[in-house]
């Protein structure tokens, strides 16, 4: 296995000598990917925070990033942790938009943040208008993608592809790549009604013409009785269809929540935060076999190893 790390200072590109274990990861959403690595200092070897970090494995890119942090030990090691362009998108601005694709609104924002854009697909639904007032860019990002989710029922991923951001239909996402019980060393498989699990749902909305509350209930006697009592309350706005919104949310909520993740897997450079790979296991009270979507991913390099711990969620899984 080859692995390549450079650091650019100014016109200086820097190849220092990498302690064993270099970890990359990446999120489905929210979250910058984050390479950390440590570094033997010497007198040749001197680097800044916003210096620009390249990593590549036996010749293909892996991350592109800049250096946030720097800590030092006395042995003589830097600990560094670097973040891709998403790390920006931690910035808070306002904006206000009117009839823009959840596309076209991440275009305008990356010019006007010297953010690089590489493949940005259409996300085909455009948006009537939108304030976005003190909100961190990814927010406003995830807010239009949410909204198209919702219109096209169309799923997109924003991820930084070695410094150049990219937005992609996640059904250009998948990879030929089974995960079963052999792939990894272990795994961990939770199922549980103690979080995000409702059998009954209770909607309030105050009728300030009629002078009167009005409560639309659905609820799962089968579950109330298995399960007891585990309601979800919410009061909503006049515009709201309250029945239609309480069958909503009992169709989503009326069910075991399940977290899955696997330790130590054979390595694969492609996989990402966003992929979606095919699960064959049998879990015990469920058997997979089908795609489930990669929400965090971590890498890790060693000299001879390359392993990746993975969280992955689809249908009754969740993060």
């Amino acid at each position: 296995m080859s692995i390549e790390l450079i650091i650019q200072n100014g016109s200086k590109l820097l190849q220092p000598s990498v302690e064993e274990g270099i970890v990359w990861e990446t999120s489905r959403k929210g979250v910058p990917g984050k390479l950390t690595f440590k570094v033997i200092k010497d007198q040749a070897l001197e680097f800044e925070e916003g210096n620009a970090i390249r990593f590549k494995k036996d010749g293909k890119n892996i991350f592109y990033g800049f250096v946030f942090t720097k800590k030092h030990d006395k042995n003589g090691l830097i600990n560094v942790t670097a973040y891709d362009q998403l790390r920006y998108l931690k910035n808070k601005d306002t904006y206000v938009y009117t009839n823009k694709t959840a596309a076209e609104f991440i275009r305008m924002v990356a010019h006007d943040f010297r953010l690089n854009t590489g493949t940005i697909e259409d996300t085909g639904f455009k948006i009537a208008s939108r304030v976005e007032d003190n909100k961190t860019l990814f927010d406003m990002f995830q807010n239009a993608l949410d909204l198209t989710l919702e219109n096209k029922k169309k799923m997109f991923i924003l991820y930084d592809n070695f410094g150049k951001l990219t937005l992609r239909d996640i059904e250009k996402m998948k990879l030929d790549i089974l995960l079963d019980e052999e792939t990894g060393e272990n795994f961990d498989y939770t199922s549980s009604i103690d979080s995000n699990t409702y059998n009954k749902i209770k909607l309030s909305y105050e009728n300030e013409k009629k002078g009167k509350r009005e409560i639309y209930i659905a609820q799962d006697g089968n579950h109330m009785n298995d399960w007891g009592v585990l309601q979800y309350f919410e009061s909503i706005k006049e515009n709201t269809n309250g029945k239609a919104k309480a069958d909503a949310l009992l169709a989503l909520y009326n069910r075991k929540t399940r977290n899955l993740s696997m330790k130590r897997a054979f390595g694969n450079i492609y996989v990402r935060g966003g992929n979606m790979l095919v699960v064959r296991m049998n879990l015990g009270d469920i058997k997979l076999m089908n795609y489930m979507i990669v929400e965090n991913v971590k890498h890790t390099f060693k000299e001879s190893e390359h392993f990746m711990d993975l969280t992955l969620i689809g249908g009754d899984f969740v993060a």
